[in-house]
């Protein structure tokens, strides 16, 4: 499908691609791997057109189409619907439904054959593209992407810049390229929406190369490992795990050979040195003097991982209990968030708080925090706790003017420097990138310089909001071993599995709106779930996570308004009635003019076929219209009876 041939790409004086290659074939799902700034996001912009190579090939059929999500995408406005902004997929459909909408117009004023086939020849190009099943589609995608039915409708513009990608990866799923070109799709999705796209693509029919740090989503979404290192495309024949065990293989066989090599030239360096300067023998040391110079130097294994060793300091010890928080309830004008909840934490939990967004998740770590107040309920912080908050907005309040060692020294840990170019080193800042000013570090390069600053502070117990966003996969590796080095208390938020199941021993989750405690792993947690779910469909119950409805204190109601209601119902109902039977009057009328259509012997009578169809379309619209005012209606009855 494309092959990429001796590809050459520099940024200035840096290599990026050296002559790799690659083919991809049309069925492929490849994982694109490797540490940042290797690439791998520049592979997909040279594949879109964005990018131009400075040598080699990229041969694609013409049949081959494209579909590129990319964090740029974010910036991306409208005022238009959410749904009508996925709907742009079908730009040809929605192109040929204008062209009929325009041709029925002109039915108004002229009716010749020649439009009648001209509608047909559209109505048949509609249907073929699947105009007639385009929304449902849409709605489908962006439901599973976490959107609800309501929020379809509502302008773009309003929306976070996480839930607008949301929506242009639905655009981008709708128009189903023959290759998926996904740049760290995870970023902005909860758990439920990782894995509603996770069996999406199960079962997507194209190719897909994804970058991600995410190695569960990985593992669950592609068949090939490609890893981006020394300026090379590295395939491997499996998955991410699949890769781990392959790399280490292949590293302990390179790592044998390297050692090999090198006692064989040192020990052609001991005869040069030792045989050079003999007449008998000098031939022979010129011999391997060439024989060296020519040699393939086998490289050794770079060692990608990097180690931690990060000395905790606590001034003081927290007594057993670190915080209780009792029948606390959270609302925001009526939005129930929580109620009657509470929360108990104990010194040494390692706490992971996961579930789909607007759950409530980061209230509950602002209510923690104390940086929001419940609405009701108490909030008691246990004896001698220090505590730290990290989440994304803080990155805003890093000094942007400081290097980043000036950063660690101002944040108050009364380290010394040695101390905190240690710290540095283990969050992969070495040698002189500790004066680095921050203003031009990228966004994951920041995130790590907050994580080291709040690792550094004396605090004992941690408040960690989605701290593994924008770092890569060598940076969460780093962080999990930061944490579990740490002695203290912590609760995390995050949609990374791999993450959470290698630094949490209790899962919480928010149900029923109220915060529940799992006593185990991640893994174990979700075989819990997967269990209770089974057994709730066997015994044909709905499902546990799904929240019930929360009775509404009623506030008292005055007779004036008593009597307000009655009437406002009374005329509400008396509308309703009559729109019903409008309805009815429609449907009717409709069923004739189909059953005019559906008559092969019409199409002999030009001004008869014209007369029906003009008639079903204005019929249509009209029960349409009727159908939402009818909806309208009983949505009012349905609040002015409770």
């Amino acid at each position: 499908m494309i092959s990429i041939t001796d590809l050459d790409f520099h940024f200035g004086s840096r290599t990026l691609y050296d002559k790799a290659s690659l083919h991809i074939k049309p069925k492929d799902k490849i994982g694109l791997i490797g540490l940042n700034g290797r690439g791998k996001s520049t592979l997909l912009r040279i594949l879109v057109g964005e990018y131009k190579p400075d040598g080699g090939s990229i041969s694609m059929s013409k049949e081959v189409s494209l579909g590129f999500l990319n964090q740029d995408l974010l910036s991306y406005d409208s005022h238009e619907p959410i749904l009508i902004v996925a709907m742009q997929a079908f730009a040809e459909a929605l192109d040929v439904q204008k062209k009929i909408d325009e041709v029925l117009l002109q039915f108004e004023t002229d009716y010749t054959d020649d439009l009648v086939d001209k509608l047909a020849a559209l109505q048949d190009r509609f249907e073929a593209l699947g105009g007639y099943t385009m929304q449902a589609r849409a709605e489908e995608i962006l439901e599973g992407l976490g959107f609800t039915t309501e929020e379809l409708q509502k302008p773009l513009k309003l929306f976070s810049g996480g839930w607008r990608m949301r929506v242009m990866l639905a655009k981008i799923l709708l128009q189903q390229p023959s290759l998926l070109l996904l740049d760290e799709p995870t970023n902005h999705l909860d758990l439920p929406s990782i894995k509603w796209i996770e069996n999406y693509l199960a079962g997507y029919e194209g190719a897909v190369i994804i970058v991600s740090h995410d190695r569960e989503f990985l593992d669950r979404t592609t068949n090939t490992t490609v890893e981006v290192t020394g300026g090379k495309l590295v395939p491997y024949a499996g998955n991410y795990s699949f890769y781990i065990e392959e790399k280490e293989e292949r590293n302990a066989i390179q790592k044998g050979a390297f050692e090999n090599q090198q006692a064989q030239i040192k020990q052609a360096e001991r005869f040069i040195e030792r045989f050079k300067a003999k007449a008998s023998k000098a031939k022979q040391a010129q011999s391997r003097v060439k024989a060296l110079d020519k040699l393939e130097r086998i490289e050794d294994v770079a060692a990608d991982d990097a180690k931690v060793n990060i000395k905790f300091n606590f001034t003081v010890t927290p007594g057993r209990h670190i915080l209780r928080m009792e029948h606390v309830g959270k609302k925001y004008g009526e939005k129930i968030i929580f109620r009657d909840t509470h929360v108990h934490i104990e010194r040494g939990d390692k706490i992971a708080l996961i579930g789909a967004n607007g759950k409530g998740k980061s209230t509950l770590m602002r209510l923690v925090a104390g940086q929001e107040a419940p609405t009701n309920g108490n909030h008691q912080l246990g004896h001698n706790v220090i505590m730290a908050f990290y989440a994304q907005h803080q990155l805003e309040s890093l000094r942007i003017d400081n290097e980043i060692l000036q950063e660690m020294v101002e944040a108050g840990s009364k380290r010394s420097e040695m101390e905190l170019r240690s710290v540095l080193g283990s969050f992969l800042f070495t040698g002189d990138e500790v004066y680095k000013k921050i203003k031009v570090l990228s966004g994951g390069e920041k995130s790590r310089v907050a994580l080291a600053k709040t690792l550094i502070s004396e605090a004992n117990f941690l408040l960690l909001d989605e701290p593994t966003n924008h770092l890569d996969m060598q940076s969460v590796n780093i962080l999990i071993q930061a944490l579990d080095q740490y002695e203290g208390t912590y609760i995390v938020i995050s949609h990374d599995r791999f993450f959470v199941e290698n630094v949490a021993n209790k899962i919480w989750y928010i149900e029923d709106y109220q915060l529940k405690e799992y006593p185990g792993t991640y893994a174990e947690y979700e075989q819990w779930q997967e269990d209770r779910e089974k057994a709730a469909k066997k015994a044909g119950l709905a499902s546990p996570s799904a929240p019930k409805p929360v009775k509404e204190e009623k506030k008292p109601v005055s007779n004036s308004e008593r009597e307000a209601n009655q009437h406002e119902l009374k005329k509400v109902n008396k509308e309703l009635k009559e729109v019903e039977g409008k309805v009815t009057t429609l449907e009717k009328e409709l069923a004739v003019y189909e059953k005019q259509l559906a008559d092969p012997n019409i199409y002999n009578n030009t001004a008869q076929l014209k007369d029906a169809t003009m008639k079903f379309e204005q019929v249509k619209k009209e029960l349409n219209r009727t159908n939402e005012q009818w909806e309208k209606l009983a949505e009012k009855a349905e609040q002015l009876e409770k």
